[in-house]
């Protein structure tokens, strides 16, 4: 292998996370076009304490909150949740394992979702309007046609 060779080798190796970081950035801001995010982790799993959690965004769309993993170039969200059957059952402060993985400052919410059991971590700041929003339903939105 010549000189161009191991040249074009080491650019090809450096431009795929520079190709990947700017594939999510784009996709972040298509995401974001539409207005309503939030940065907030979500809990895949509870098999082991303190564990389990994505860092995503959440979208508001309408009467759906929609979840994104951050390190994901799918175009869809990996969950939705309606808050026409979507309530906070408990606010709490992250366990010491969870202080670990979340970023600093977040509030755990368990919540109770038409799918089952969900917990949400989201900074204070965007709490405010994550409870606005969970609370804004129109009147009557809920009711049967």
């Amino acid at each position: 292998m010549g000189v161009y060779g191991q040249v074009g080798a080491v650019a090809a190796v450096a431009l795929v996370p520079i190709g990947g970081f700017a594939a999510l950035t784009l996709r972040r801001a298509l995401l974001a076009r539409s207005g309503g995010m939030v940065e907030m982790s979500l809990r895949l799993h509870s098999r082991s304490h303190g564990r389990g959690w994505v860092l995503g965004t959440g979208r508001y769309v309408g009467d759906d909150l929609q979840w994104f993993r951050v390190f994901s170039l799918a175009p869809s969200p990996r969950r939705r949740f309606s808050r026409r059957d979507f309530a906070v059952v408990r606010r709490r402060s992250p366990t010491r394992p969870e202080r670990m993985t979340l970023q600093p400052g977040m509030i755990v919410l368990e919540c109770a979702s038409g799918s089952g059991p969900v917990e949400l971590a989201i900074g204070e700041r965007a709490l405010t309007g994550f409870l606005s929003w969970l609370e804004s339903a129109a009147p009557g939105a809920s009711l049967p046609e």
